[in-house]
């Protein structure tokens, strides 16, 4: 087996082992918390409209956004850092059709692994900070997958050099 089609299925893998545990942890100690905020602020909001309190209702609709906020984020990762992480094994079980050399072929593996972590460590790290940061991690990860996945696919409708040497 190919050095980048080992990375790609193996860091495939161990990626999908980190989403789903990190699922996991998400789904025991902090899920239910999360849903408990997002009731409670929308309940109060509610409340606080049936009681004709704009200042109260606007504090619970704000608490409400910003726990909806961070639920949606860590959702989001756990999914993305599966849904890449099978992409990446797909991937890595049909790149020896990628017609580069493994030099390059490793490189663009990298990059579809590097991308595939960092893009949704960059929405993670959303919950903590709404900055232009955490953002830019998140669209630099995206646009290395990018990148990477239209480098492979510009190595497998390239001709290969050796076989028309034949």
């Amino acid at each position: 087996m190919s050095r980048s089609r080992r990375l790609l299925i193996v860091g495939g893998i161990a990626l999908a082992v980190w989403g789903m545990s990190y699922g996991l942890w998400y789904a025991v100690f902090a899920e239910h918390q999360a849903l408990d905020n997002i009731g409670a602020s929308l309940a109060g909001s509610f409340a606080a409209a049936a009681e004709r309190n704009p200042v109260s209702m606007e504090t619970s609709l704000e608490h409400y956004r910003e726990a909806k906020y961070i639920y949606d984020r860590q959702v989001d990762v756990h999914g993305h850092w599966i849904g890449l992480a099978m992409l990446l094994i797909v991937l890595g079980i049909g790149f020896d059709r990628v017609n580069f050399s493994e030099r390059l072929k490793v490189f663009l593996a990298l990059g579809l692994l590097l991308g595939a972590v960092i893009f949704p460590l960059g929405v993670l790290l959303q919950t903590l900070s709404h900055g232009a940061f955490p953002r830019a991690i998140a669209i630099a990860g995206s646009a290395l997958v990018i990148a990477a996945l239209l480098g492979s696919a510009a190595g497998v409708v390239a001709r290969d050099s050796s076989a028309g040497a034949g």
